[in-house]
């Protein structure tokens, strides 16, 4: 499945249906290559129901203004670009709201299938390979 960006200015954005015990969110969240795991803003995930703090899951997260510590909660189900994956964990990070974005999708979502970056024209695919 493709979804549109604008190839000429900002970040690469991606529509993301984010299911909790309480509800679903459709966020924003910017497509980084950089990241190896997955980021969602603290308060979003409490909107549907996750409780960040309860997690006794932790992680070291490299931003930049330096080293913080993070919540990492397992989600019930995302999805975006044509893919499910359920019992997904995320990170959890308060973002700043001059981020404009909910948080970002890091390599961990696409790992084992081919991700497409068209800048020419400003679409964005993820699919599998075909076995032989």
């Amino acid at each position: 499945m493709s979804v549109s960006f604008d190839a000429n200015s900002g970040l690469v954005i991606v529509p993301v249906q984010l299911t909790g015990p309480s509800g679903l969110a459709i966020l924003r969240l910017a497509l980084d290559s950089g990241a190896t795991r997955t980021l969602i803003n603290t308060s979003l995930l409490v909107a549907v129901g996750y409780d960040p703090a309860a997690s006794p899951d932790r992680t070291e997260v490299t931003t930049g203004s330096g080293v913080e510590s993070a919540a990492l909660v397992v989600t019930q189900r995302i999805f975006t670009l044509g893919r499910e994956r359920t019992q997904f964990p995320v990170l959890a990070h308060t973002l700043p709201p001059s981020a404009g974005v909910d948080g970002v999708l890091g390599l961990d979502y696409p790992r084992g299938s081919v991700l497409t970056i068209d800048f020419i024209r400003g679409r964005v695919d993820l699919s599998y390979p075909q076995s032989d």
